[in-house]
């Protein structure tokens, strides 16, 4: 039995595993190979890096200091969770099953994208963004457009348009489940609400996107931001009956434990501000408990 599971090789898994591989911790990371970071163009807002830094190339170095203390980083997915009659975990993945003492869920979430096509390398050209609270400093007296639609989240309208006075939502054609206080607030902020169906999406340049609607009417904007909200992975928690919120997300004390004793969970997949700096501040403090609530064994056992 080892000491500990980590589900995920995000920003929060790695330094997990950092922290545990010092602690001289026995431990594992499984990692599906879906870190939301992985497709960030360049990133801005994480500390230490004034020039930016793209996303692989953080989780690389991440990646890197963990093996060398020790870390075994495996790729591969926990299909099922279970809780043993010693409060122990046995994870099953698709070749094994691992029995451990703790599990450090870092699952993450993934954003619901747009049905467009192209959408994923318009993304990684840093053309279609998700996170206002990341880089909407990019975007400063840029044409701006927000993909929103059914329960839109109208905050992250409100956050842009402290950075643009061009700002338009796009709903796809779809209807935008809003309250009429919410819509007006957004109207009367001087926002566009275009509910016209888009035809074709065509990419100009590094930085010009332009929308085609049904009629033959165009436009045209700088960046896409789209605003349909994220699936969080916490499924496995849920299956033992961890809490959620309605979003899905884990909810946690504060030592990162969710309140099934032994299982931790940080980042993403935890309810709070979706931050790489964050998650990596949640995974230090979920370690830490975990150090500190395994017995080491004797010397000479």
């Amino acid at each position: 039995m080892i000491d500990c599971l980590i589900i995920g090789a995000g920003p929060a898994g790695l330094t997990a595993a950092i922290y545990l591989a010092r602690f001289r911790r026995v431990f594992r990371v499984i990692d599906g190979g879906e870190s939301r970071a992985s497709v960030i163009p360049l990133s801005h807002n994480h500390a230490g890096f004034p020039e930016g830094i793209p996303g692989p190339e953080l989780l690389g170095r991440m990646r890197t200091q963990a093996e060398r203390y020790g870390a075994r980083i495996e790729s591969g997915r926990v299909f099922a969770l279970r809780r043993l009659a010693n409060g122990a975990f046995e994870a099953e993945t698709e070749i094994e099953r691992i029995v451990t003492q703790r599990v450090l869920l870092a699952t993450g979430a993934e954003d619901i994208e747009p049905e467009l096509p192209g959408i994923e390398h318009a993304i990684r050209r840093g053309l279609v963004r998700h996170c206002p609270i990341c880089d909407a400093f990019e975007v400063i007296d840029q044409k701006v457009a927000l993909i929103g639609y059914g329960k839109c989240r109208i905050k992250e309208a409100m956050l842009l348009r402290a950075y643009t006075r061009d700002l338009t939502i796009l709903t796809l054609g779809r209807p935008l489940e809003i309250s009429d206080e919410e819509r007006e607030l957004l109207t009367g902020s001087g926002l566009r609400v275009l509910d016209a169906p888009v035809a074709r999406v065509d990419v100009e340049g590094n930085r010009i996107v332009s929308w085609h609607a049904e009629g033959g009417e165009e436009h045209r904007f700088d960046t896409l931001y789209s605003a349909l909200g994220s699936r969080i992975h916490s499924e496995l928690a849920v299956s033992l009956d961890a809490e959620a919120d309605e979003d899905g997300a884990l909810v946690v004390d504060d030592h990162q434990r969710t309140f099934v004793p032994g299982l931790y969970a940080a980042g993403d997949v935890v309810r709070g501000l979706s931050q790489i700096s964050v998650a990596m501040g949640q995974a230090a403090i979920a370690a830490t408990d975990i150090n500190a609530s395994v017995d080491f064994p004797k010397w000479g056992d």
